[in-house]
């Protein structure tokens, strides 16, 4: 799976041009699943991102987790992620998982992260089409591929 994660002061996410849902302090996770992903991925990113280490302690110093701090997390399903770039200008998404599957491993990405101890778990919707809202904190950005990491 791969993920760009971003450390923020809120956001909000409209979808289809209708619903909007909104967060507070957290992260912004964009989440592609990959041909040949499986839950032992999701697993790992949701533990990962939720442990991860990017908010400021005492000493402002990068040290807390979601998960220490207690903050929101937006999660958006995001194909582009997989793109392929090595021939033209077009993108190649050929390597991100069947949509059935890609669906199926955001969904669990996401019953994976509500176990976690975070304030509130927010998602875009798989499949439609996005407004996402970002105040990006620092900027942080944090780019994971489990694939190149070898779980």
């Amino acid at each position: 799976m791969r993920a760009v994660v971003q450390r923020t002061n809120g956001a909000v996410i409209t979808i289809n041009d209708a619903e909007t849902r909104e967060v507070g302090p957290g992260l912004v996770v964009f989440v592609c699943a990959m041909q040949g992903d499986t839950e032992a991925q999701a697993d790992f990113l949701a533990q990962k991102i939720c442990e991860l280490r990017i908010f400021k302690d005492d000493n402002g110093k990068m040290n807390r987790s979601l998960n220490d701090v207690g903050g929101d997390i937006l999660i958006v399903s995001n194909i582009t992620l997989s793109a392929d770039m090595k021939h033209g200008r077009r993108p190649d998404f050929g390597h991100s998982a069947p949509p059935i599957d890609a669906k199926r491993l955001y969904e669990y990405f996401v019953e994976q992260v509500r176990k976690q101890p975070v304030h509130a778990v927010c998602t875009g919707e798989f499949g439609a089409h996005m407004h996402v809202n970002v105040q990006n904190d620092g900027p942080v950005n944090i780019v994971f591929d489990t694939e190149k990491i070898g779980k």
